[in-house]
């Protein structure tokens, strides 16, 4: 049912959609990936993703101040959302193979500006991320310094206005070892994905490897007493608990941008998410329930739970290996996002959004090394001169409206090109999706006015963006686009 006219009526439609068949039609030469990445790699980027403060930290803040016991339901509940939207992604990643996840179907299906407004969030919320994550892992670095009586001028040793407030007079903070480390994993990153995913997928193994071991030894020091009260804050804890966990619970997203980098995508890229979730969710439940029963949930410390713990039960050389496999293991969380956040805006890049320039791939990696040295640099900014406090207040909500639109692309793909083979299907159609939609509006009431506020005005810049140069330069624009087989509506 192909004609040789223009995609949805006007090519100067904002909401002009790219044919699913065109997508990354206009690769090769110097906007092209390497293919170089199997099931396995992905899967481990995936788990990489998933796996790290959430399992680390967060577990045992939620435990002690808001679920108890029940910390492991919220789990659960946030895995059944979570698994709701990796669903649509899977189903996605196996039918259109491309680099940009998100913002790729996004594009292809609710229009250039939908796919505009998507990508351009997750260039912000991915970046942030692993600020964010690289500020945390500073702060087990200061600790770690601090055991070993090692001190270094304070002014490295934290952003403008954290602890200690004052320094020398005429000295200007700056957290120097969270900036090195987002410079680092860029560095890692412009390697080649081959080189970086050995290097990724060896962190997860070990960051693995450290949690069977809480499991494994914790289960011999479980005290049945402290699972009573199982709901001490009530069931509405452990809903609670499931909102603020849900952000440890994704992660499949950042990899499922890597679809273009993957040997055989439309078989491993739907497998890959779904195993990198599920491995995730029974590490999870396994440890929380290893952590509720080996200490009462009121002792549980909210900053480093497991580590904690095991000191508690007389065993603290355990809990020093956990200290150091959180920080190896949260190192992959760095890796997952940068990625995705390269991959992204090099997406955006070769469809015309962004300058061209960007998205130029290196002639003997084949990675976007323009385009993660820029995300590599602003993260390490981020992370320098920000408290960990307002570089977490970017993240989220992007994601969340990423997730969102990716399960109402799904059903409305579903409906239009019934006739597009599919390599995984949503099972559930159109229930599953629509879970995954309603679980994530009701995460978005619960984030902070002042995050409302940053993403309007990131969103507003955006748009200025994309009306001054993007609309214009789009391979889809007049006098740019190519005729394309029109979409069978």
């Amino acid at each position: 049912m192909a004609t040789r006219t223009r995609n949805l009526g006007s090519s100067s439609s904002m909401f002009r959609r790219k044919p699913i068949e065109q997508i990354g039609s206009s690769s090769g030469g110097s906007h092209s990936l390497k293919a170089a990445l199997g099931l396995r790699q992905l899967t481990a980027i995936g788990v990489g993703g998933i796996i790290g403060a959430g399992i680390f930290s967060l577990a045992g803040a939620v435990a002690h101040g808001t679920a108890g016991p029940a910390v492991l339901i919220s789990f659960l509940i946030a895995g059944i959302a979570s698994a709701a939207a990796a669903f649509s992604y899977a189903e996605f990643a196996g039918l259109i193979p491309k680099a940009g996840s998100a913002y790729t179907y996004g594009y292809a299906v609710l229009g250039e500006v939908v796919g505009w407004a998507i990508g351009w969030d997750l260039l912000l919320e991915y970046t942030a991320i692993v600020a964010v994550v690289a500020i945390g892992i500073s702060g087990y670095f200061n600790d770690l310094l601090g055991f070993l009586q090692v001190g270094l001028p304070q002014w490295m040793l934290g952003a403008p206005g954290t602890e200690p407030a004052t320094v020398a007079a005429g000295t200007y903070k700056i957290n120097l070892f969270a900036v090195l480390l987002c410079l680092l994993i860029a560095w890692i990153l412009n390697q080649g994905m081959q080189n970086a995913a050995r290097f990724e997928t060896l962190l997860v193994y070990l960051k693995v490897a450290v949690v069977i071991v809480v499991i494994v030894v914790g289960a011999f020091h479980i005290k049945a007493g402290n699972y009573n009260p199982f709901f001490p804050f009530g069931i509405s804890g452990a809903f609670t608990g499931a909102a603020t966990v849900f952000f440890a619970v994704f992660g499949y997203d950042a990899m499922s941008t890597a679809a273009e980098e993957s040997k055989d995508s439309q078989k491993h890229m739907p497998k890959a998410i779904l195993y990198s979730l599920a491995i995730s969710m029974v590490l999870y439940v396994l440890a929380c329930l290893v952590l509720t029963g080996m200490v009462n949930f009121r002792d549980i410390s909210s900053e480093s739970a497991f580590s904690s713990a095991f000191a508690s039960i007389g065993l603290p050389a355990l809990g020093a290996v956990i200290a150091i496999g959180a920080i190896l293991g949260i190192l992959t969380v760095l890796f997952t996002f940068l990625m995705g956040a390269s991959r992204v805006g090099f997406s955006m890049s070769r469809d015309g959004l962004l300058p061209q320039w960007f998205g130029k791939t290196s002639k003997r990696r084949q990675v976007p090394s323009r385009m993660t040295w820029l995300l590599g640099a602003s993260s390490a900014v981020i992370a320098g001169l920000l408290p960990i406090g307002e570089a977490a207040e970017l993240t989220n909500i992007g994601i969340l409206l990423a997730f969102v639109l990716v399960c109402i692309s799904v059903i409305v793909l579903r409906y239009r090109r019934p006739d597009l083979p599919r390599g995984f299907k949503c099972p559930g159609m159109p229930f599953v999706p629509l879970i995954g939609i309603g679980f994530s509006l009701w995460l978005i009431t619960f984030l902070d006015p002042h995050t409302w506020l940053r993403f309007g005005i990131w969103f507003a810049v955006g748009l200025v963006i994309y009306f001054a140069y993007g609309k214009r330069k789009s391979l889809l624009a007049p006098g740019n686009a190519e005729e394309t087989p029109a979409e069978t509506r």
